[in-house]
């Protein structure tokens, strides 16, 4: 762990859950990580802020939080942050534009600003979304997403069958991530009328959207969410890995995870024109970029064909050395420590309207 974890403790608010007459924290130590995981549990007819600021109010004297970093990585997370701790520091980790989600709350933006103008240090998800935001705020900085490339390197010399591909033909097209408003579906129904002969391998929850609007094919496999660990033994099987995106509000200013995670694993990788992936990705030519299901089919052919070649690797892996997530810490560890260690400042917090996740302190 870095330097800055082992300074003291770190507690992980998660989003409550309604499963409880008698609201209350439960809390388990991360054994791999070292971090306090608390998630409360509430009734659903409480008042969700009014009750979430108690119980963390009596969580932090029980626990001995005085002056804690405060990491939010919403602004929904500030109305029941309890009011009488001063945070040693307060830091805004914004990993995309939320107020342009389907269904986002309409008091997010107003809170966002609140949060702005608290947080000494504001860490963007991604280029686009720092270049859209950085009038905001003096001190923001861009952290485009890191990958794990020991964990997804772990592809390249795996088996190609593992569960359910060993019933699925070859070629195989595979997009692992929320499956949500951000896919495009139609491009998707349309690549695989067009090459029946194809499969696309689709991973991950179905979230805001009715399971009925997914295309229903034979050659497309809605496999449903699956463990990190074993995202490599399914990555094996892929012939390429796809993140068709819609261009729309909730894609413009997201960063994928999951470019670098397929060229750790050793995928050529298309892509729809978001402009995270296209700069730098695509002006590198690690990605393919399309528009069209003529110019998917067209890159796809030649992209499983020759983006294998040892030369190509090579490029891709001298890139990802940059995206490792402890480069990335270590760039957001001494931006924290230079204000960790400058004088503290008191910092309040309003505490009435409602709010749905969590912050980390």
């Amino acid at each position: 762990m870095s330097r800055f974890a082992r300074m003291g403790r770190v507690f992980f608010v998660e989003e409550p859950l309604f499963d409880s007459a008698a609201p209350s924290l439960q809390t388990v130590l991360c054994p791999q990580t070292g971090v306090h995981v608390v998630t409360p549990h509430l009734s659903s007819d409480v008042d969700r802020n009014g009750v979430l600021r108690r119980l963390l109010s009596e969580f932090f004297e029980q626990m001995a939080i005085r002056s804690p970093v405060a990491w939010f990585y919403t602004p929904m997370a500030v109305e029941f942050f309890p009011p009488e701790i001063s945070p040693r520091a307060v830091i805004y980790d914004c990993m995309d534009e939320l107020c342009m989600f389907r269904g986002a709350p309409p008091q997010l933006r107003a809170l966002e600003e609140r949060l702005l103008a608290r947080a000494d240090l504001v860490f963007t998800g991604g280029v686009s979304l720092f270049e859209a935001k950085r009038h905001l705020h003096s001190r923001m900085y861009p952290f485009p997403s890191g990958v794990d490339v020991p964990h997804f390197k772990q592809a390249r010399d795996l088996p190609g069958d593992f569960r359910e591909h060993s019933q699925i033909a070859r070629p195989r097209l595979g997009y692992a991530g929320v499956i949500d408003e951000r896919i495009d579906l139609a491009l998707m129904d349309e690549v695989a009328r067009m090459r029946p002969e194809w499969h696309f391998i689709m991973i991950g929850p179905t979230a805001k959207i009715g399971e009925d609007t997914l295309p229903q094919r034979t050659n497309i496999h809605w496999l449903g969410m699956k463990p990190y660990e074993d995202l490599p033994r399914y990555f094996a099987g892929w012939d390429a890995g796809i993140m068709p995106f819609a261009l729309n509000d909730a894609t413009r200013f997201i960063s994928p995870t999951k470019t670098p995670e397929y060229l750790a694993a050793g995928l050529p990788v298309i892509s729809t024109a978001i402009r995270d992936v296209v700069r730098p990705y695509g002006e590198l030519g690690l990605v393919h970029v399309v528009a069209t299901p003529e110019e998917f089919i067209a890159v796809a052919e030649q992209a499983m064909t020759r983006d294998m070649s040892l030369k190509w690797r090579e490029r891709a892996d001298d890139f990802l050395t940059t995206l490792s997530w402890d480069s990335i810490w270590d760039g957001m560890n001494r931006l924290i420590h230079g204000v960790v260690e400058a004088p503290p400042r008191v910092v309040a917090y309003p505490s009435h309207a409602p709010g749905t996740e969590g912050a980390r302190v």
